[in-house]
């Protein structure tokens, strides 16, 4: 049998070892396999890639922003030559089908790049008329040296939507992939490598959680992107504090999914499985607090219980399978854990909820997905977080009750509203506390539509134009005309 490869870091253009001299494993979530053996950064090799990073910075701050443009429009275009490749490469790092990964991991990853690669030229700042004698203007800069620290249920679309309108500023960026999904951050690297990146410019760090904390108390780093869990952010933002860093914070959620009565039906049951199967429910925006209007519960339920339990449980790597492996057999447990609490606190398990067997991946943590109805709204399965493919279900008799209830959470990552009276949908749209909503529909993120959660769900935004004020400071300059007046 042949040794598993390393994966390296990647500073300064090229890919390197670990100073450290650590390594951890890395391996498939659906049959257990060995990918590879992972350089592990240590303080050094922070060190060493924030030195690289800052002479990449001299020179990318440097370039039109036309011509950065270019350089990530290129990008954009090999992850589209490359998105089988790449894809593949995901599903065995991450456990999600195949048939998801190509268009809700690549090409996102590339539609970020081509995106801000098209506005990078159009960073601009204002004009301010003072009158005859004097006007201001304002100027968007970059910050510098950016660090981008990943989750693992969407490794190349976390690092794409973080490093495109980094660099697009004129940054330079330092990304630590999650050690469950470090392989597509290097191909990443060497993707814009071969676009014309200069060296130095992205880097990608490997580690756990010490890594993460090298990098988010590193003094000459100016600005933390961070996705992943509420207490994991808690001490990242902790961490930036000390030396006062721009943060930006994508963290977990507990979203409401409203159902009227007047929905369409079978429309609404598909948004409630995107919103709690997709990728094996393991996405924070999911909308794993399904509200369903009494008159229509049980006709939902029924329609529910009968798709959810045709779905496809399988190798992730055939094009049939609808749900894949949990990343890892501990958070497999967790997961199992709040489908037995469930039980305990008296919700009723309609349907799923159980470890499931395939042939081929006897090492893969599968599990047929969860449906709770009889559900309370002070139940832990449906107050906390469980990131994998467990539903609550819980029915209600009128707007405002239901818009209490959604809103009673110390998230506020997403909501989803499904009516065909569209003044109540907006209406109810406009009293729910959470930053990315949907109407008839639900968890679409296209690049140019802001991204990003209200109360502990998170800091700042990421996606569309206005993620670049988060990857920018702003410059006041005033500019005097007459003479200076001095009454000394």
């Amino acid at each position: 049998m042949s040794r598993p490869k390393k994966l390296p870091l990647y500073i300064d253009g090229r890919p390197q070892k670990a100073i450290s001299g650590k390594s951890f494993g890395n391996f498939n979530p659906a049959t257990g396999a060995k990918l590879s053996e992972v350089e592990q950064a240590g303080r050094r090799d922070v060190e060493k890639a924030v030195q690289a990073a800052r002479k990449g910075f001299q020179e990318w701050s440097a370039l039109p922003g036309i011509e950065r443009g270019r350089v990530l429009k290129k990008a954009a275009s090999i992850l589209r030559e490359r998105r089988m490749e790449l894809a593949e490469i995901e599903v065995r790092d991450a456990g999600k089908p195949i048939a998801e990964t190509p268009e809700a991991d690549i090409d996102s990853g590339a539609d970020a790049f081509e995106f801000f690669g098209g506005i990078a030229a159009d960073i601009k700042g204002s004009h301010h008329d003072l009158g005859s004698d004097a006007f201001a203007y304002t100027r968007r800069e970059p910050l510098g040296i950016c660090a981008g620290i990943g989750a693992w249920n969407y490794p190349m679309q976390i690092a794409c939507w973080k490093t495109a309108p980094a660099l697009a500023a004129g940054n330079a960026m330092i990304f630590k992939p999650s050690e469950q999904t470090p392989t597509n951050a290097v191909k990443l690297a060497e993707i814009l490598t071969e676009a014309g990146l200069p060296k130095g410019v992205f880097n990608v760090l490997h580690g756990r959680g010490e890594t993460g904390q090298f990098i988010a108390t590193h003094p000459d780093i100016d600005k933390i992107s961070f996705t992943g869990s509420v207490p994991t952010g808690r001490k990242v933002l902790a961490d930036a504090a000390a030396s006062v860093k721009h943060v930006t914070m994508e963290l977990g959620g507990k979203s409401p999914l409203i159902v009227f009565e007047d929905s369409q039906i079978h429309n609404a049951v598909s948004a409630a499985m995107n919103a709690n199967f997709y990728t094996q429910g393991e996405i924070c925006s999911n909308g794993t607090r399904v509200y369903v209007h009494e008159d229509i519960h049980d006709a939902f339920v029924a329609i529910l219980k009968s798709r959810a339990e045709a779905m496809v449980i399988g190798d992730p790597m055939d094009q049939g399978t609808h749900v894949g492996p949990l990343i890892n057999a501990d958070h497999f447990e967790k997961v199992m854990e709040y489908v037995r609490l469930g039980i305990e606190e008296g919700a009723h398990l309609v349907s799923g909820g159980e470890k499931i067997a395939v042939e081929g991946c006897e090492k893969g943590s599968f599990m047929s997905p969860a449906i709770f109805t009889a559900c309370q709204d002070d139940m832990r399965i449906c107050r906390e977080e469980i990131f994998g493919p467990v539903m609550s279900i819980m029915s209600f008799r009128d707007e405002e009750e239901v818009v209490n209830r959604a809103n009673d959470t110390e998230f506020g990552l997403a909501a989803g509203v499904f009516t065909q009276n569209l003044a109540r949908a907006h209406r109810v749209v406009g009293k729910l506390r959470a930053g990315t909503c949907w109407i008839n529909n639900y968890n679409l993120t296209p690049v140019g539509v802001p991204f990003g959660g209200y109360k502990q769900s998170g800091i700042g935004r990421e996606n569309a134009a206005v993620a670049l004020d988060h990857f920018t400071q702003l410059k006041s300059v005033y500019v005097e005309l007459g003479d200076v007046e001095c009454g000394y």
